[in-house]
């Protein structure tokens, strides 16, 4: 593999010349596209207003999809193939070539100029190698500065006397500095990326990948890949990327966009259980304990303690006749819908016909003819009514998580056996609640509300859901996420070394089983492309402390990066540091302990440098980021500075998530690092 030098523009012949023309023709005709789709009239076509408007929103996303970037490469690789896809290699057969981009773009007699990267015949671009070459002669990579094609390079996949050699535009293009939010990689997905990204469907993926592995941007190119795959399903049944907080997500909302693919909603975990005010917090046992995958059962004894057997009979007035259902009647018919395991709400639902069928059969006893309509009017007389208000009463999720946690009498009961008696009381509120409006509710107590509004009604389920940092997530919240895809997915992401609350993951399994997902599939990414050899390094000391047994991420980045550590005597060298920093090409985060954030806003501030907060977009102007350690998980920078790093760990409630917040800290940066300290560093750091 060779990169080749730009080829003189003035020779009609130079390959470089060759491909900027079809990239400009390819341009063309993307905009020949788009122009088509704009220039559509559904005046005459929608059969109602109804109709017109979801056609009019269709095709708004789709001439929205077909925008041209003009500082992304519309395409990025080519591939000759050796035959024809899929044909006989006939001796002498002439292979075809495809030019493999971002989406698909054809000419105006409908013939591919750039093939979508998801298609079955890009494959080869990513999984091909001198050993299985996939049928294809030679793999050609484009460099791009902006949006200008500058440069390519070669690989000849059937030359048996070219060497294998690392991609150096690859590498350019891994390695490549960053202003604003995430990009996608689908011109730099590794073989073992690839799989992960276009597996099926039906199957439920985890992905443990430590940092700079690219399981974020995996999780996302897989929900891309999908939406091409299985479209029609997923428009249907809709598509969820779910993440940690609201800068993370902002953070990654430029990916799917910029592959063509707007209709993935995102979430924190906190937007799903949102029925409820959240104004309060839980000390680190209670919400431990809320987020217990226990509390799901206590919560079914509540709510069905609820149901009452009948001691009345039921008396149905139609006319001149009565009709009357005995008490042991009526109980056979409510011990029959506890048995279906039904949710509560249509249980009692339910109720009602059934009580009402079982005067339909008098009635044709008697030798009437009811109908449905009888049987209907039957459900709604007032003594059906009473009796199913009194056996089977309604339901309110939040009433009775209040209750829960303010009546200790009726938490004993429903918790025996499940809880003992100091998890009650650390559980239990301080002070009763009158209200579900005074509550100063938790965000867990927002996620028992969720399961209890589940366990009543029914949850809806999408296609497909990413569920990103998910080593973070409590049992009970991974089972508010897998309420969200009970008849879909799932692609699980995450990093056990980097769970940092008290009720962190402790292995996949675990998760999967409390997402509802056992039969997933656990993958793990250990090759590291976006941090630094000796930045990786220096953070892996961390790990038998913090995730003993997990395989440590080995870069194989070929520039090990800058890397510091670095005394320092106050907060004014930590921001001559950064204004060091900013000196290079690209971003810098300024990584503190949260309690530190404010003095170092104050000194930035003081030296004249402007900053911004974690999910505010840099700019070419302003290219520091002040990010509180709390908030720095899965956000990166090119060049960090690390401030104190035993605060970071002090900050927390315990040590081993003090390191493992440290961990996540020091693996922030993808060319240069400076650990700043005034005193001395953790022990498990080492000299």
């Amino acid at each position: 593999m060779s990169a080749t030098a730009p080829d003189p523009l003035d020779d009609p012949r130079a390959p470089l010349t060759r491909e900027r023309t079809h990239l400009a023709d390819s341009r063309a005709a993307l905009r020949a596209m788009r122009e088509d789709v704009e220039a559509l009239d559904i005046k005459d076509v929608a059969a109602n207003w109804v109709n017109a408007t979801v056609l009019a929103r269709q095709i708004d996303d789709r001439i929205k999809a077909l925008a041209d970037l003009s500082d992304t490469p519309l395409f990025f690789g080519r591939l000759d193939y050796l035959h024809a896809p899929g044909a006989e290699q006939a001796e002498g057969a002439e292979g075809e070539r495809f030019y493999i981009g971002r989406r698909h773009v054809h000419d105006a007699d409908g013939d591919p100029m750039v093939i979508d990267w998801r298609a079955p015949v890009s494959q080869p671009f990513y999984r091909a190698s001198k050993k299985d070459p996939m049928g294809v002669g030679l793999r050609r990579r484009f460099g791009y500065t902006g949006g200008e094609l500058t440069a390519y390079e070669d690989e000849h996949l059937s030359d048996p006397s070219e060497t294998a050699a690392t991609s150096k535009l690859l590498q350019q293009e891994i390695e490549r500095p960053r202003v604003g939010p995430m990009r996608d990689i689908v011109a730099t997905i590794q073989p073992e990326q690839d799989e992960i990204v276009r597996s099926g469907l039906g199957g439920t993926v985890c992905v443990q990948g430590g940092p700079g592995t690219g399981k974020t941007a995996v999780g996302l190119h897989r929900v891309a890949y999908l939406l091409y795959a299985h479209r029609e399903r997923l428009a249907r049944t809709g598509t969820l990327v779910i993440g940690p907080n609201r800068s993370f997500l902002h953070y990654i909302e430029q990916v799917l966009p910029a592959l063509g693919e707007l209709s993935v909603q995102q979430a924190t975990v906190d937007d799903l259980v949102a029925q409820v005010e959240v104004r309060g917090t839980d000390d680190a046992r209670a919400a431990v304990l809320k987020g217990d995958a226990r509390m799901a059962e206590v919560l079914r004894r509540a709510l069905y303690a609820q149901v009452t057997m009948p001691t009345e009979p039921v008396m149905v007035v139609r006319g001149s006749r009565r009709w009357r259902v005995p008490a042991y009647e009526l109980e056979e018919i409510v011990r029959e819908l506890l048995g279906r395991e039904i949710r509560y709400g249509a249980a009692r639902e339910a109720l009602p016909q059934r009580i009402a069928h079982a005067v339909l059969v008098q009635m044709e006893r008697a030798g009437e003819a009811p109908d449905d309509r009888v049987q209907d009017a039957v459900a709604r007389n007032s003594a059906v009514k009473a009796a199913v208000k009194a056996v089977w009463p309604p339901a309110d999720p939040a009433k009775l998580v209040l209750r829960l946690l303010s009546d200790g009498e009726f938490l004993a009961e429903h918790a025996s056996g499940i809880l003992d008696e100091d998890e009650q009381k650390a559980v239990l509120w301080a002070k009763p609640v009158r209200s579900v409006k005074s509550a100063k509710w938790s965000s867990a107590d927002a996620v028992l509300i969720d399961e209890a509004a589940d366990l009543i009604q029914r949850t809806h389920s999408l296609g497909h859901v990413v569920l990103d940092e998910a080593q973070d997530l409590s049992p009970m919240q991974y089972r508010a996420v897998g309420r969200r895809c009970t008849t879909g997915s799932a692609t699980v992401l995450g990093d056990l070394a980097q769970g940092t609350t008290p009720w962190a993951t402790r292995s996949w399994d675990e998760a999967l089983a409390h997402l509802g997902k056992s039969e997933g599939v656990i993958e793990e990414l250990t090759a590291g492309f976006r941090v630094p050899t000796d930045v990786i390094t220096y953070a892996s000391r961390l790990l038998p402390h913090i995730a003993p047994g997990l395989t440590p991420v080995a870069s194989v980045r070929e520039n090990p990066g800058f890397f510091e550590v670095r005394a320092v005597d106050g907060v004014a060298e930590v921001v001559a540091a950064c204004a060091e920093l900013l000196r290079n090409e690209g971003s810098t985060g300024l990584i503190a302990a949260d309690a530190r954030v404010p003095a170092l806003a104050d000194a930035l501030t003081a030296a004249g440098i402007g900053f911004l907060a974690p999910g505010e977009e840099t700019t070419e102007e302003t290219r520091l980021t002040l990010v509180p350690a709390s908030l720095a998980k899965g956000l990166e920078y090119d060049y960090v500075v690390l401030d104190e790093p035993r605060a970071v760990v002090d900050g927390e409630p315990d040590e081993r998530t003090g390191l493992r917040r440290l961990y996540v800290a020091l693996t922030r940066a993808v060319s240069g690092l400076i650990v700043a300290h005034t005193g001395p560093l953790p022990e498990q750091l080492g000299d």
